[in-house]
């Protein structure tokens, strides 16, 4: 029943088989393991990140000029919210991502599975991200970049819908006193976003909890097992509300199409389709209005002012192996960053370093937090799990008691070692943001610093709650991220009050917004956080067409 990463081995078990039956269930949600059975994940994140100068091949020292109204940059869960929003309203919109589109469909081959992962897991580097799989490669523009702070590391997807394309789709909306808890400032709006906002978000991503039929089948047997140990680890069971057409998974049920879904192998991407990510619902109305040109493989590297209060972003296109194309230089009358927070805050902590946009707020490269992220593993329970893991992860605990707020989670993993069973458990809730980036110019970028005890009172709670579960379920808990700790909902970096508005406008700075995560400083009120960027992007919208359109652009 131990909580620390050195367990005692489960019996007729060694620590080895223990430990990386915790990292591969660790690793199997979307992130990274590193050292023995220490692991780190992420889905949540940034799309059109500032990528590093070693990313970068010489060209022609010529550069395309584009003059645009205005420019979105990242196509996640604010950038998707943002360019359909402008289309209709009129707006000729340009929409740059660094990462590339992908198509799936029944049975397609799209992403990489997680036994046979290749190049299309990472981005742009010659090796696994994910640790104890030891394969190397050419680089390639995968879909998932580990960004490595001091104390932590930020998972940050690389694809036209952002981190939605591999995210596991959970959509919650966090209780009216959790919201204000994290985002006082914001607390105001969350009757509007209660009203409408929220579901917009709702009905753009068609979501639905998983229906009674699936639940009862075989390969759902390990969820199952969490909701009948949930109530006696005090916990409230609920089923996750997810962005998916489950007519996919009842045609893997009937042998239809080939498992994805049916054995959580979706980390990188979901290749059956019927997933309602961000590229095939908000980018995909935006485009039909004629108005918005998403360009993929576009990485932005600097953002700059010019003498007539213009933004001015350079832009580099790239091919698939990173080799630069074409350098841009994009002059637009409105910028809108939705980068994630990640690649938002690497962005403007550049320009205020580098002084190419004057002014900017102090502010900014503050805020930052990790949404309490927290990854388990839940070794060799005493029910029955199954054979295999179904997903997305589809059910869930809350602690009403909780001193701080938090949730509990269960997820699939798509990979057992012979021998042992094994559960991911996620946990996380409401923390600070007590994370800080710093410019760094020997490599031109921005460098996330994380206090290592920011998030220890939460910690602890969820660690109780994780030793709870053990004690009514039977087996072990590993907590994967002990020696490893890691997000895949970075969250902040570009606060609201201190550096944005509650619209999101950047203080002092006429045209330049922020609508993605990275005005939220540091959680979303004990859920994962793409509902709520997506709502508050909604609300943001509204206003600036209501207020900024015709006059400031």
């Amino acid at each position: 029943m131990s909580d620390n990463s050195s367990p005692r081995p489960a019996a007729g078990l060694s620590r080895r088989q223990v430990l990386g039956a915790a990292a591969l269930g660790a690793a199997a949600l979307g992130g990274t393991v590193t050292g023995a059975g220490q692991a780190s994940a992420t889905t949540e994140a940034a799309s059109a990140a500032p990528a590093s100068a070693s990313e970068s091949t010489s060209v022609s020292a010529s550069v395309t000029e584009r003059r645009e109204r205005a420019v979105v940059v990242g196509t996640g869960f604010g950038g998707g919210v943002t360019a359909l929003r402008l289309a209709q309203a009129g707006v000729s919109t340009l929409v740059l991502e660094r990462g590339r589109r992908w198509v799936t469909g029944p049975n397609a081959t799209t992403f990489c599975r997680f036994a046979t992962m290749d190049n299309r897991s990472a981005w742009l580097t010659d090796h696994a991200i994910v640790g104890g799989v030891d394969k190397t490669w050419t680089p390639y523009t995968g879909v998932l970049e580990a960004v490595t702070g001091n104390g932590m590391t930020a998972m940050c997807g690389a694809a036209v819908g952002g981190g939605s394309i591999m995210y596991h789709g959970m959509t919650l909306q966090p209780a009216k006193a959790d919201f204000a808890t994290s985002i006082p400032l914001a607390a105001g709006l969350y009757d509007d976003l209660n009203l409408w906002a929220y579901p917009t978000v709702a009905r753009m991503l068609g979501i639905s909890t998983i229906p009674y039929d699936i639940l009862a089948s075989d390969p759902y047997k390990s969820s199952r097992l969490f909701q009948d140990v949930a109530p006696a680890a005090g916990l409230t069971p609920f089923k996750v509300p997810l962005p998916i057409d489950w007519s996919y998974v009842r045609g893997e049920l009937t042998g239809r199409y080939e498992a994805t879904y049916t054995t959580s192998d979706i980390a990188f991407g979901v290749n059956n389709g019927g997933k309602h990510s961000v590229d095939v619902t908000y980018l995909a109305q935006a485009e039909s209005t004629g108005l918005v040109e998403v360009a993929p493989l576009h990485v932005v590297r600097d953002l700059a002012m010019d003498a007539n209060k213009r933004w001015v972003l350079s832009v580099d296109r790239i091919d698939t192996g990173g080799a630069v194309q074409e350098r841009i230089r994009v002059t637009a009358d409105a910028v809108f960053l939705n980068a994630g927070s990640p690649g938002t805050t690497r962005l403007l902590v550049k320009s205020r370093a580098k002084g190419l946009v004057p002014d900017l707020p102090d502010a900014i490269g503050t805020g930052w937090g990790n949404n309490g992220d927290r990854i388990w593993a839940w070794i060799n329970p005493t029910g029955d799990a199954g054979t295999a893991q179904g997903g997305p992860a589809c059910v869930g605990g809350s602690d009403p008691t909780s001193s701080i707020p938090l949730t509990v989670v269960h997820a699939g993993s798509p990979i057992q070692q012979a021998g042992v069973t094994a559960l991911t458990v996620v946990g996380f809730g409401i923390v600070d943001g007590a994370g800080t980036w710093a410019y760094d110019a020997g490599t031109d970028d921005a460098v996330l610093t994380w206090p290592t005890d920011a998030d220890a009172a939460l910690q602890e709670l969820i660690a109780a709650r994780m030793r709870a579960i053990a004690a009514a379920g039977g087996g072990m808990m590993i907590d994967t991220n002990a020696g490893a700790p890691s997000t895949w909902h970075p969250l902040g970096g570009v606060p609201m009050g201190d550096a944005v508005d509650l619209t999101g406008r950047v203080l002092g700075h006429q045209g330049l917004y922020v609508l993605d995560g990275a005005r939220i400083p540091g959680s979303t009120g004990a859920c994962n956080p793409s509902m709520t960027i997506a709502a508050l992007a909604e609300h943001s919208m509204r206003t600036v067409v209501r207020q900024d359109l015709g006059r400031v652009f």
